[in-house]
């Protein structure tokens, strides 16, 4: 029955005040079908007068229990509409169908679904959020944590990928993106990280890091905690985090370090500035532009986004830091230092004079010997072990520092007094060679330091021996 048939029979009775039999008779209806058009002025549909009692609604109540008590499992070990049907088989001899089980198990979860409210996005506030995904750095492959900022007002953002989640590419990560951005958020949301969140005192409540709390000190921005488990309070970050990985980072990029992947990676939010999103009034750049006025200015002073550690050398002239040994010269030994580390370079001072400087180590349990500083045209190049070497020279055939070493040609490059042949002998040097006099030995130390006199020193009683104890060499 079409609507055009509905409405002719309306006005046939109720206009043109013709009977009801003539008008079944003409049309061929049905007399409940004619009360059903006169009472209504469009086709009300399949109305069922009532629900027909149905065998599972019996273990209904069950069920629901069932699925209650799932919530407090992993989610993979949860009951399916399946398995409560073959239990109400087994427990309750329900001889009913799995259909009508499902029907139930959905509504009862269909219930229980949340409902969540819109938010609005005011200008100058932003979110924080850390993602991963495979890069492939020099032909390695790794998984990597990446740095995601977003203003959801202009729905700008930065991103930026470390080698490890933790205190200082947080702080680097805000230091870049604040410094992308030209200006300071006024509140930021964050999830509960370790790296911001001491400790959960309660609901909103939070004991926070001193890391953190650095950080907020110089910039002074506001801070926003989402409930435990309710990433949807900063669903914007989260979904720039996702948007970012499939647009930026598909396929694997194959980089040479990552500051080649970072400088790309920053060249595209400035690129998807230009973008005009469904519903907003203007450009992400215009509105940007509009957000910058909110928000505050950066610091005079940049921020210095490292760790600061203070320790003591050991008596292998190495100093330890995040699980990493680093080298400094030997007559530091024992010596109190104070350790700054980035997310880059590790850089060791003692008092106010700058010992040594490494790239950092991300891999636990190493050892990083920078070998020279003396002759800078070596690839090899020792260095901080010099003077101790010269006082312990049975240790060269083994000596860590000097590992790798051709010890015959460079012996034969300095008794001619050529130190561009010694140093062409280092760069090629492969393997320890067990042939290297005593006297050769001092020779290179004077032409590669110039701080020894070039008399035979066959023996540790010799002038050089005194400036060796004191830390010249």
């Amino acid at each position: 029955m079409d609507m055009e048939q509905w409405a002719r029979v309306r006005r046939k009775i109720l206009i043109e005040k013709r009977s009801k039999r003539s008008v079944m008779k003409e049309e061929e209806l049905h007399w409940e079908t004619l009360q059903k058009m006169l009472a209504h002025s469009t086709p009300p549909g399949y109305r069922r007068s009532k629900n027909p009692k149905r065998k599972v609604d019996a273990y209904r109540d069950w069920i629901a229990e069932v699925l209650r008590s799932d919530m407090e499992v992993p989610r993979k070990q949860r009951h399916s509409a399946k398995r409560i049907w073959d239990r109400l088989r087994e427990e309750h001899d329900f001889d009913g169908g799995y259909t009508v089980v499902k029907e139930v198990v959905a509504e009862l979860k269909m219930l229980k679904q949340e409902v969540f409210v819109p938010l609005s996005h005011r200008p100058g506030e932003a979110q924080v959020d850390f993602g991963h995904a495979l890069v492939n750095e020099d032909g390695v492959l790794s998984k990597k944590p990446f740095f995601v900022m977003s203003l959801p007002y202009s729905d700008a953002f930065y991103v930026q990928v470390f080698e490890r989640e933790n205190t200082e590419t947080f702080w680097e990560g805000h230091v870049r993106s604040f410094r992308f951005f030209g200006a300071v958020p006024t509140r930021i949301s964050y999830d509960n990280s370790k790296v911001a969140v001491a400790k959960l005192l309660g609901s909103r409540e939070r004991k926070l890091t001193d890391g953190f709390l650095q950080l907020q000190s110089h910039y002074l921005f506001g801070e926003h905690f989402c409930l435990a488990g309710r990433g949807n309070e900063k669903g914007v970050v989260e979904g720039i985090v996702k948007y970012s990985r499939a647009n930026f980072l598909v396929p694997v990029p194959q980089v040479r370090s990552l500051e080649e992947l970072n400088a790309r990676l920053e060249q595209s939010c400035r690129d998807d500035l230009k973008r005009t999103l469904r519903g907003k009034p203007g450009s992400k750049e215009e509105l940007l532009a509009e957000e910058l006025k909110v928000m505050r200015s950066l610091p005079l002073v940049a921020f210095e986004a490292c760790r600061v550690w203070s320790t003591r050398v050991n008596n292998l002239s190495l100093v330890r830091f995040d699980c990493n040994d680093y080298s400094v010269p030997v007559r530091y030994a024992y010596r109190e230092v104070v350790v700054k580390g980035d997310c880059e370079r590790v850089h060791i001072y003692h008092g106010a004079e700058k010992v040594a400087g490494h790239q950092r180590i991300w891999r636990s349990t190493k050892f990083v010997l920078n070998r020279s500083i003396i002759c800078p045209c070596w690839s090899i190049r020792p260095e901080l072990w010099t003077s101790l070497f010269l006082l312990k020279t049975g240790s060269y055939q083994r000596a860590l520092p000097y590992y790798g070493v051709v010890w015959k040609p460079i012996m034969a490059g300095l008794e001619r007094g050529s130190i561009s042949e010694c140093c062409a002998c280092w760069r090629s040097a492969r393997c320890l060679h067990s042939n290297g006099p005593w006297n050769a030995l001092w020779k290179w130390a004077a032409l590669v330091t110039n701080s020894l006199p070039s008399t035979s020193m066959a023996s540790r009683e010799n002038p050089g021996y005194s400036g060796l104890m004191a830390g010249n060499i």
